[in-house]
């Protein structure tokens, strides 16, 4: 990636995108995002407003800085999630409780903008203790209104795919927290090194079997938005799944440009991980959601799961919207 800074511009990975540190913050956003960030028809509804901080330990003035911004970022109920595996090697030698514990705590400074994101999207450092990572930071207040989504859930929608993969127990999603910033409230996600020498598209076309399982993961989490650049390949070996903004709606909206299982019939590891996610969503885990997502959406991710578990096979694409976004890399 292109990063742009005050002392001139030099490469970094995850995605290929633009970080210009002269644009300070997140500035207003208006309009809507672009068609090819949406899909389908529909609307979702209305979320509740309000800040609850608990989960992502965020403090009063977080909830201050959200109400003057007009939005409400609820943060999951009870104990964030056992962590998952992070490779250190992939960021920056930390593990995954150190990184989540830095993400909670440390302090954020923003060192650039990702400006051909959609939503303000802030490159920064964290760092607390002597320790110190990047990270990516999204507050609520630089979102676009979408015409399908409610205003103001994106990060939300963000944590909660985070909190998801961790449930499956897969890590495909780097750690990520909400919490409060520089800009207000938002979700704040560890910075993951990218191994420039991976050709993302040749891994989609060769269908690389480390894709399959974020196949499965999206066709859980209803994303609307898995393009080539979502997809970080690490030094590790392990491949990561980031920007989650536009999942979990009600309605079927899948757009991704991993088809490349379509109709083929789920593994018995594939089975046990939806069987596991269903029990969950009818304990504990359904409980956390009810924090980041409406009651209808949290139904109709339970929906999709049994749909999935009983047909045992990969969606396929819909007739009935773009099956894949644009650009898809």
């Amino acid at each position: 990636m292109v990063l742009v800074t005050g002392d001139g511009v030099g490469t970094a990975g995850r995605e290929t995108r633009t970080v210009d540190a002269a644009a300070g913050g997140p500035g207003p956003v208006t309009g809507r995002r672009d068609d090819d960030e949406t899909a389908g028809a529909g609307a979702g509804g209305a979320r509740a407003g309000g800040a609850r901080a608990g989960g992502a330990r965020a403090d009063a003035a977080a909830a201050g800085a959200v109400a003057a911004s007009g939005a409400g970022v609820p943060a999951a109920r009870g104990e964030p999630a056992v962590p998952a595996r992070l490779e250190p090697s992939d960021a920056g030698g930390l593990s995954a409780e150190a990184a989540l514990e830095l993400l909670r705590t440390g302090e954020i400074a923003v060192e650039g903008r990702l400006v051909e994101a959609s939503n303000a999207t802030l490159f920064c450092a964290v760092s607390a203790g002597g320790a110190r990572a990047h990270c990516v930071y999204k507050p609520v207040r630089g979102e676009r209104p979408l015409w399908d989504f409610p205003d103001g859930t994106l990060a939300a929608r963000e944590y909660a795919a985070y909190e998801l993969s961790e449930q499956l127990g897969d890590g495909l999603v780097p750690p990520t927290v909400l919490r409060d910033g520089p800009f207000g409230v938002g979700m704040a996600q560890l910075w993951i090194d990218v191994d420039e020498t991976v050709d993302v598209v040749d891994l989609v076309r060769a269908g690389d079997r480390r894709l399959r399982r974020v196949a499965l993961f999206d066709a859980v989490i209803n994303n609307a938005d898995r393009k080539g650049p979502h997809l970080l390949p690490a030094p590790s070996g392990r491949v990561y799944a980031i920007d989650h903004g536009v999942t979990f709606h009600g309605d079927d909206k899948l757009r991704t440009v991993l088809w490349n299982w379509r109709g083929q019939r789920f593994d018995a590891a594939e089975c046990a991980l939806l069987d596991g996610l269903g029990a969950a969503l009818d304990g504990a885990f359904g409980e956390k959601l009810d924090d980041l997502l409406t009651q209808s959406e949290i139904a109709a991710l339970a929906a999709r799961v049994d749909r999935l578990r009983s047909r045992g096979r990969f969606p396929q694409p819909s007739d009935d919207w773009p099956a894949i976004p644009w650009p898809p890399f």
